[in-house]
């Protein structure tokens, strides 16, 4: 969805992102089925995803590329709930895009 500041929104994720030192991509080209499938295919272990209901409660969707689980976090604690599965695991990164 590009609107209601979504992309704003997915570009300060991706620029916080980053500034933790977590390696991150902007992607919002295709349906997000096709970007998930993107990113599992370039091997990225979690997608995070800026939806409308982000605007309502400031959270994101994040989906695991191994589990495909999905869950709700915090935009003030993605870097952190990154790190936690990260586990200091360098080049570990994230995919962030409306």
């Amino acid at each position: 969805v590009k609107k209601d500041g979504l992309p704003e929104i997915a570009h300060r994720i991706h620029a916080d992102l980053k500034a933790a030192a977590i390696p991150a991509f902007y992607d919002e080209s295709g349906s997000i089925g096709r970007r998930y499938r993107r990113q599992d295919e370039a091997g990225t272990p979690w997608c995070v995803t800026v939806d409308g209901q982000t605007n309502e409660d400031d959270t994101v969707t994040i989906r695991d590329r191994d589990s495909l689980e999905q869950v709700r976090v915090s935009t003030d604690r993605i870097a952190e709930w990154v790190e936690e599965r990260r586990g200091g695991q360098p080049g570990s990164s994230a995919a962030a895009g409306p």
